[in-house]
């Protein structure tokens, strides 16, 4: 039975928004979802709330899917998994490993939800990895007007509606490839001079299957290199010194143990709380061949950007050819920011960083918060015109709609 009760002071996981939304539902089935998006004049669908800006928010009914029984089926013949709408990462990667089947890559938090996570394109790390949302072979949506819509990718639609936004209508069910299970261990190396870095990003950034940089930005070096390993080969990092102590108990483990895919693509263990916990994230992805110049333009900020910052990391996403995904049509690098949380200061810099990362064209994280908008962001994206057509087609009384597309996607 659906439970319903005031969205009265509900904020999302770090707590710098709050949602605005009167009430938030909580349906125990897909028949009481369709039933609630039925009767709505306006509806979004709220999932982990680990988003850092109003994407998910809305002045009608917030719906929770958290209710409603994780599905997760297994298709060992297609080497594929189904899964419903409320599955989180870490629902899911235990029982994947214990069937000997992996994902290629997870998110740094095993906390997400998989249909928030491949509707704004989260991604984890790796020189040949994709984001999240380029496992995904099949997508099922319920529209505003009751339509299950069923895509997978033999249907032109299809690389349109992944990387969604929440603009089509409910995620019920998505449909994941997967490989055979396999064994990460992770090293930790110290000290590399940003000098080093940017005469051979591509060197340290491929220096193991997935490959992450943490910096405040202040001082000549990069403080700690994080690399995932697959196999039982050491990684090297030149010029660095290897770590002797982990970077903490909250974080997967390190210093060359090995283990599952499950419990060390993610940075942080599922039972932990997760980064920093009260947080503002900003996150912006541009074109491998720039990142140098990028990383550069950021380090001219350092004095306006290292006191606000707990810590930037630096990753590369593979490339793919979903429209909305900040990696489309091009090798990437991840520029993140883990901001202190004062958001006042933070939506201060962020027009300094964004108009230093100009140049090279830089689109954010959905998730995260940005100041960029629609005629920014458009230009950055080839397929936004057919994404805007697309999700009027899908939502033609603009059920899904908010303020948040109005001012990113659609224009205001």
């Amino acid at each position: 039975m659906t439970s319903t009760t005031p969205a009265t002071g509900l904020t999302n996981w770090a707590g710098n928004h709050r949602y605005r939304a009167p009430r938030l539902s909580e349906p125990s089935s897909l028949d009481e979802l369709a039933e609630i998006v039925a009767r709505a004049s306006s509806v979004k669908i709220l999932g982990t709330r680990h988003t850092f800006n109003d994407i998910s928010d809305t002045d009608g009914d917030l719906v929770s899917m958290a209710n409603i029984p994780p599905e997760i089926v297994i298709d060992d013949a297609a080497a594929t998994v189904t899964v419903g709408g409320g599955v989180t990462y870490g629902m899911l990667a235990p029982v994947l490993h214990q069937a000997g089947w992996a994902l290629p890559n997870l998110a740094s938090l095993p906390h997400v939800g998989v249909a928030g996570a491949v509707a704004t394109g989260t991604h984890g790390s790796g020189n040949t990895v994709g984001s999240l949302a380029t496992a995904v072979s099949g997508i099922e949506i319920l529209t505003g007007d009751g339509e299950i819509i069923d895509l997978d990718r033999s249907t032109g639609a299809f690389r349109g509606a992944v990387v969604n936004l929440g603009a089509f209508g409910a995620v019920l069910r998505l449909t994941l490839d997967l490989m055979p299970t396999f064994d990460v261990r992770q090293y930790v190396f110290e000290n590399l001079a940003f000098d080093d870095l940017l005469d051979d990003l591509g060197a340290v950034t491929g220096a193991g299957y997935s490959v992450s940089l943490f910096t405040s930005w202040a001082g000549e070096t990069v403080p700690q290199v994080l690399v995932k390993a697959v196999g039982d080969a050491v990684p090297v990092v030149a010029g660095t010194t290897p770590a002797t102590e982990a970077m903490g108990p909250a974080w997967t483990a390190q210093l060359g143990e090995p283990g599952p895919w499950s419990e060390r693509l993610a940075h942080f263990r599922l039972e932990s709380t997760p980064s920093v916990g009260e947080e503002i994230q900003s996150e912006y992805l541009v074109d491998v061949a720039h990142a140098a110049d990028a990383i550069r333009a950021v380090r001219a900020l350092t004095a306006q950007v290292t006191p606000l910052l707990y810590a930037t990391e630096i990753r590369t996403v593979a490339a793919s050819d979903l429209w909305l995904d900040p990696a489309y049509g091009r090798d990437s690098v991840a520029i993140h920011f883990t901001w202190k949380r004062d958001q006042a200061a933070v939506l201060a810099v962020l027009p300094a960083i964004e108009a230093a990362l100009a140049p090279f064209a830089p689109r954010p994280h959905w998730g995260k918060v940005f100041t960029l908008e629609a005629a920014e962001l458009a230009g950055r994206y080839e397929k936004m015109a057919d994404f805007r057509w697309m999700a009027q087609y899908f939502d033609p009384k603009a059920k899904f709609g908010n303020d948040y597309l109005r001012r990113t996607v659609f224009g205001r």
